[in-house]
């Protein structure tokens, strides 16, 4: 006939639930943030005459600080999301 009350509960327990916690969220914004970060500090470093070379586009920042602070970001989503979040 119907369901029992335990059934019915655990059935409202799980609709009311998100699949990450608090502190699963906190990482993925701090993983995104520091993506852009590093897409920030990627940008620029070009000329405005087409026939003029500028060797900025070289920069430290641009081939080895900006591409590491992405790849950092992403490591850092991955554990947001691997990670498993505390249940109360």
């Amino acid at each position: 006939m119907g369901e029992s009350k335990l059934k019915r509960e655990r059935k409202n327990k799980h609709q009311n639930t998100f699949i990450f916690g608090q502190r699963n969220y906190k990482f993925m914004v701090i993983g995104l943030a520091i993506i852009a970060l590093g897409f920030i500090l990627m940008a620029g470093g070009g000329s405005d005459d087409p026939n003029v070379f500028n060797p900025e586009i070289f920069s430290w920042r641009r081939i080895r600080l900006a591409p590491s602070l992405i790849l950092i970001g992403f490591a850092v989503e991955v554990y947001a999301i691997l990670t498993s979040p505390k249940r109360n």
